[in-house]
């Protein structure tokens, strides 16, 4: 019922005036956002840098249904691509197919990724091409996520790569498949809710996933990125690539933006090179709350980590409010709607 309580709220005019001109509500969005403008994107780039975190950065935005739109994503994807290069930051970029026109034409969809590939081929700096990830979606998108990549790569597109999520039973055979392409791959644990015969319920399970999928993937993958802010893992793979005598060099961590940048830094500090996943758009509200939707209990996730670090700057404390305030908005909701 909160999910449903969520996802309603995403999609209310109201709630999203309401929210969008609240000070606090913003200040929170801020911590999780880099902002509205790829000014702002660059902003968030070069601050990071500064700290020795790469980032990649997210365009907000996805499940477009008009062709101006998805072409439009593209437009803003290659305007990302020419900044990263002008400003000389240490970004790639990731993209969602289904902003990008998955939803609309297939083929449409293709032409669109490739034209944002050849654009960062060619702002390549001599050595390396920009590096451009598929974002994974939920699983009706998995089959034709996978199937872009494997065309992109079959056309001769070498800096694309793509997103497997732990939580799904069909992971492992997809690894395989995508180990055999030879592609970069970044490992999360999930977020969408998905039916049991599709992902593991259970967190237990979804842990001892993620941790075979990332012993395959450190060594037989290329470059491969472990996202998580479990702790647990974070050691298992530490350990891991300790015994297997596997550099620190030749994987990423990736974590969220405004998610345990004490955890970030203190990685960075140790030698592992660490990615932030930066957000920014205008189109903050429904992101925000859709990725509470996906799954609830990332409302507690997302207090919990901005209470476990000690706050860094004036937004903290702010950002605390501001999510307590939403689950507050959430459970009204559904209080409310449930005495009709």
């Amino acid at each position: 019922m909160l999910r449903q309580a969520l996802l309603t709220l995403s999609r209310s005019d109201a709630m999203q005036r309401l929210v969008t001109g609240w000070p606090a509500a913003r200040r929170m969005a801020r911590r999780f956002v880099a902002g509205e403008t790829l000014e702002d994107a660059m902003a968030a780039c070069r601050a990071l840098n500064a700290q020795g975190l790469a980032v990649t950065l997210d365009y907000l935005g996805e499940a477009v249904t008009e062709r101006r739109e998805a072409e439009a994503a593209g437009a803003m994807a290659i305007r990302i691509l020419e900044a990263i290069r002008r400003e000389g930051v240490e970004a790639n970029l990731s993209l969602k197919p289904s902003q990008m026109g998955l939803d609309i034409d297939e083929r449409f969809c293709y032409d669109n990724v490739a034209r944002v590939l050849e654009r960062a081929r060619q702002l390549g700096d001599g050595q390396e091409e920009i590096f451009v990830c598929l974002d994974m979606e939920s699983s009706a998108y998995t089959d034709r996520t996978l199937d872009l990549t494997e065309r992109l790569v079959h056309a001769g597109f070498r800096n694309v790569g793509t997103v497997l999520q732990a939580y799904l039973r069909r992971t492992p055979n997809d690894l395989e498949r995508m180990l055999r392409l030879g592609v970069r791959l970044r490992l999360v644990k999930g977020a969408y809710l998905e039916p049991s015969a599709i992902a593991y319920p259970d967190k237990a399970d979804v842990d001892r996933a993620y941790v075979e999928l990332m012993r395959i993937l450190l060594e037989r993958g290329h470059y491969p990125a472990i996202a998580t802010h479990d702790e647990r893992i974070i050691e298992a793979t530490r350990r891991w690539a300790f015994e297997r005598g596997i550099a620190k060099t030749s994987f990423e961590f990736q974590m969220l933006y405004g998610i345990r940048r004490d955890l970030q830094q203190r990685l960075r500090e140790e030698g592992y090179n660490v990615r932030v996943y930066v957000p920014f758009g205008e189109q903050w509200y429904p992101y925000l709350m859709r990725r509470l939707a996906e799954r609830p209990a990332n409302l507690v996730f997302v207090v919990g980590n901005v209470v476990r670090e000690r706050p860094l700057d004036w937004r903290g404390p702010a950002a605390f409010g501001a999510g307590v305030m939403t689950g507050i908005a959430a459970a009204w909701w559904w209080r409310t709607d449930h005495r009709r």
